[in-house]
């Protein structure tokens, strides 16, 4: 989730309260089934060892986060303890990102793992032990800074799961690139960072990335549920701000000014409509939200300028050019109506997030023998956005969540991007034994269709 967008907007999983399938319902899905039991048990047994470290780790981190290019302690943390097991390590990758690279005695394909390591800018609530009281100044404004959509733990399990694949080490018969990113909330103004950047360096070459795998925790779903979809996961993300520009005057005399906050006001009801009134929601889902308005900093005042900012969400290129269109339409005509005038900037932040339908086909089997099939749940598409969507496009991915209800929470108490956010950390060792899984399974199948 990026940018503007990211600051504002909560990342709420709408999938995890959608209605649930089965897999079997992919009837054009054939699914590859080829393991190793003995190996996998093996990587259990560590992985079960590990997960208090685990445990560990995400509190840490979670105690002491860190913005988007900013993962400096993290990244010092994860590379010393990829180092402590002798696997080759290259730091400040896409400004702040770590990659470890573990290569098997043996010849094969090599499959990525990725974690994403940035925190949120969000005063976190609560009095759990290892709460964050981390402070920053972010555009301007003094905040908290938070993990509050699961990060600290994706890093933890990538941490652990490189602990116990390292075990296996001599038995591997391929290489496991593990990517460790920043900057999945988006960069500072003026900045880049995230997948992109990292794929623009190189992070999925030498070794050449086959197939690559990543996971997000779900405070939204029972903890020991994963959620999958084939094709299009997560959706499009676009950012947008709409500057209007009238005319200031004194709060006692309105008739002397071209307010701006006024009019700002009847563009924001406008966008309402476009989602309602110009969309083939039978179709495609789709999303137009602002996530700040600000104007003025007076009660007296009828300011000059009033600025709001907001996210865009599509699966269908059509329909965002559509609400690309009608945005610039609404806000342009309606300030023109009030004797206004209204600036409006779009940029495009994520792709649509894809999963490559063989590998959704081949893995899943993976994870419902680790969880039970009843609990590898297909569901429609997500309005979240994830930048996981730039290695989608370069290489065969499969993106999945990871349940973590925290026992005796219902979904929208616990909501990602919010001062509230919690996860049960008994997700911890799920998380740990996917990755792992995945990419044993994975090497497996490889070498059983040669």
């Amino acid at each position: 989730m990026k940018s503007l967008q990211k600051i504002v907007v909560s990342c709420l999983f709408t999938c995890v309260l959608l209605p649930r399938f089965s897999f079997s319902q992919l009837t054009s899905i054939k699914p590859v089934s080829a393991s190793n039991p003995v190996l996998l048990a093996q990587v259990d047994k560590i992985a079960d060892a590990v997960t208090s470290k685990v445990i560990e780790w995400r509190r840490d981190i979670h105690q002491h986060p860190e913005l988007g290019n900013r993962e400096f302690k993290t990244a010092e943390k994860i590379a010393q303890h990829l180092q402590s097991l002798g696997i080759e390590v290259k730091t400040q990758v896409g400004k702040t990102g770590v990659v470890g690279i573990l290569k098997g005695p043996f010849e094969g394909p090599v499959v990525a793992l990725r974690a994403d390591m940035d925190a949120l800018p969000i005063t976190e609530r609560g009095n759990s032990s290892f709460k964050s009281t981390v402070t920053t100044e972010y555009n301007g404004k003094t905040t908290g800074v938070m993990h509050a959509c699961g990060h600290d733990a994706h890093v933890a399990m990538l941490m652990g799961a490189a602990e116990a694949l390292v075990a296996v080490k001599n038995q591997l018969k391929g290489t496991i690139k593990f990517i460790f990113q920043p900057c999945e909330e988006g960069p500072p103004t003026g900045e880049e960072g995230g997948a992109k950047l990292m794929v623009r360096e190189g992070v999925l070459d030498n070794p050449k990335v086959d197939v690559i795998f990543g996971q997000h925790i779900a405070s939204g779903t029972e903890t020991g549920v994963i959620t999958f979809r084939p094709g299009g996961f997560y959706a499009a993300n676009d950012i947008f701000k709409i500057t209007v520009k009238g005319k200031q005057s004194h709060g006692a005399s309105p008739w002397a000014s071209v307010d701006p906050i006024i009019t700002g006001a009847q563009i924001l009801l406008g966008l309402q409509t476009i989602v309602s009134r110009n969309l083939p929601l039978t179709e495609n889902a789709a999303v137009v939200t602002v996530g700040a308005f600000n104007a003025g900093n007076r009660q007296n005042i009828i300011p000059e300028e009033a600025v709001m900012i907001g996210t865009i969400r599509t699966f269908d290129a059509s329909m965002q050019k559509t609400i690309h269109q009608r945005i610039r339409e609404i806000a342009t005509f309606i300030a023109q109506s009030a004797g206004a005038t209204a600036e409006v900037e779009i940029s495009s932040e994520d792709p649509m997030v894809f999963n490559s339908h063989p590998l959704t086909a081949q893995m899943v089997p993976t994870l419902q023998k680790l969880v039970g099939a009843s609990n590898v749940i297909l569901v429609p598409a997500g309005t979240g956005a994830e930048d996981f969507a730039y290695y989608a496009q370069k290489v065969p991915a499969f993106f999945f969540r990871v349940g973590a209800l925290p026992k005796g929470k219902k979904p929208l108490e616990v909501l990602h991007h919010t001062p509230d956010f919690q996860m049960d950390e008994g997700s911890l060792g799920v998380g740990v034994k996917t990755l792992c899984h995945l990419a044993l399974d994975y090497i497996e199948q490889y070498h059983s269709t040669k």
